[in-house]
């Protein structure tokens, strides 16, 4: 019997891609979600995992399950024996968390320390968290490695990211039997090259590529460019762009980094390139050989003009190293778009 492994939010657009190279490592996922970003299909399995299913030939296990409801929590931590935990769950839209500060502390933060718990009562001590490069704030130097400051964010969302990373420390400090891989992501995009999972933003996408390819595939007329007077290659922000898959493989190889009994350690996981927005509209429209209609607008308040990572960490430690370049990226997001215009629902 193959190690299990429970995934929260994996249901999820990096979530469902972690299940999918979860199982072709060889291990047993155990997904939960509650649905806040994922689409029902039949059966009341999520469509994404559905599909996963679909492409890896093989049954996941899935629950519907909120981690704020802990007496349920509880229940799934003594039905199964985990290896090890991969948390997803979270609300995740920074400008909605500037809006409702309170519910993305209590969603992210009282959900952690839910998980964290009944992890301690089932003698479950290794965690991979999903963490974020917002957790930087505005860079003082680039490319950010793991000794930048952090705490510096800028919204809810980002401080959310920031607080957990403090109590999973706080947690192995306490406990030294416990290991924990907290995982900076910067940007991903893409989709898996079947184009049956991608990302599936509900209402109008906070991403910039969700949204530029929603405007190839004609569901929205015009992408905002939000200031053109960064001091940047062509004004516009610089960002890493990371390929989804490659972010899944990076969770693989965090999972092998715990069997090391690791303590506590922080990975970037990014290319080490930046791009910028008028750069990543160029690559969508040869991807894609549509025209992408934009127009600049005002600054977003709390931007930074650039920001990407220095992943060289990773690859010393982890062994892991992105290997997917811009053009791959683009292609199969639009094989994810065109193919499923309105993402995962049927209308």
């Amino acid at each position: 019997m193959s190690e299990k492994i429970l995934v929260t939010g994996g249901a999820g657009y990096i979530g469902s891609h972690c299940v999918l190279e979860l199982v072709e490592a060889g291990y047993t996922p155990v997904v939960i979600d509650n649905f806040h970003n994922a689409i029902r299909g039949g059966k009341a399995l999520p469509e994404s995992i559905r599909r996963v299913q679909e492409i890896v030939g093989t049954e996941i296990l899935f629950q519907e399950l909120d981690l704020l409801d802990e007496a349920s929590l509880q229940e799934l931590f003594k039905k199964h024996r985990f290896l090890a935990v991969m948390h997803f769950a979270g609300l995740k839209a920074v400008g909605e968390s500037v809006q409702m500060p309170l519910q993305y502390y209590k969603v992210n933060l009282t959900g952690t320390i839910r998980l964290l718990e009944a992890m301690k009562a089932h003698e479950v001590k290794n965690i991979v968290f999903s963490s974020s490069a917002t957790v930087y704030g505005d860079p003082a130097y680039l490319p950010l490695d793991e000794n930048h400051p952090v705490g510096g964010c800028t919204n809810p969302y980002g401080k959310s990211k920031y607080f957990i990373e403090e109590i999973i420390r706080d947690v192995c400090k306490a406990e030294p039997d416990w290991n924990a891989v907290l995982l900076r992501y910067f940007n991903p995009i893409g989709a898996h090259k079947s184009g049956r999972i991608g990302e599936d933003p509900q209402g109008i996408p906070n991403n910039l590529m969700p949204y530029v390819a929603q405007v190839a595939v004609g569901r929205r007329e015009c992408l905002n460019v939000f200031g053109n007077d960064y001091n940047t290659v062509d004004g516009t922000g610089v960002r890493d762009y990371i390929h989804v898959v490659d972010l899944a493989k990076g969770h693989i190889a965090a999972l092998e980094k715990l069997k090391e009994n690791c303590g506590c350690k922080i990975y970037n996981l990014g290319t080490g390139t930046g791009c910028s927005v008028l750069q990543m509209v160029k690559a969508m429209e040869k991807a894609s050989g549509k025209e992408i209609k934009y127009k600049i607008v005002a600054r977003r308040e709390g931007d930074v003009a650039s920001c990407y990572a220095n992943p060289r960490l990773a690859e010393q430690e982890l062994g892991w190293k992105a290997a997917f370049g811009l053009d791959q990226m683009c292609e199969d997001l639009w094989r994810w778009q065109s193919q499923n215009p309105t993402g995962f629902s049927k209308n």
